[in-house]
């Protein structure tokens, strides 16, 4: 057998077999895609009673970390906000700022009493005590969206 036969038997070869191998796994992500479960909800559910309703009340409750790299920019954008907000540290507090309310070490206060599951997180409480949204906020923006939805 010349090497020009060798080379395209071993070609077809491994065609086959890198087609058998795309082949297993469309059929993994097709099975993984009809039985994935509905993500779980994060944090209290909307229309919950919230936790310290009494010591926060209504507003924005951001929960931040100090070792947390994106929490700093979603800070600096919650203090830019015309609202009141109040930010919960895992530990002790970054910055303190004027417009914000500050509550430091409270991983197993405000953390726990809302299921935080990562930071940033941020909690929208209505005026009657009653979680109106809980959610992730990964960036400035998203922290600006939600307090858009706060306003309505």
């Amino acid at each position: 057998m010349s090497f020009q036969n060798s080379a395209l038997l071993l070609s077809w070869a491994a065609i086959l077999l890198l087609s058998l191998v795309v082949a297993g796994l469309v059929r993994q992500v097709a099975a993984l895609t009809r039985g994935a479960p509905a993500p779980s909800a994060l944090g209290p559910a909307p229309g919950t009673p919230a936790p310290a309703f009494d010591r926060l009340g209504p507003g924005l409750l951001l929960f931040l970390d100090r070792d947390c790299g994106v929490c700093t920019d979603v800070l600096a954008a919650a203090e830019s906000l015309d609202r009141p907000v109040q930010v919960a540290f895992a530990g002790a507090p970054a910055v303190t700022s004027p417009g914000l309310t500050v509550h430091a070490d409270e991983r197993d206060g405000l953390f726990t009493a809302y299921d935080v599951p990562a930071t940033p997180f941020a909690v929208l409480i209505d005026t009657g005590g009653r979680v109106r949204a809980a959610e992730p906020v990964g960036s400035p923006d998203a922290l600006r969206a939600l307090a858009l939805e706060a306003a309505r």
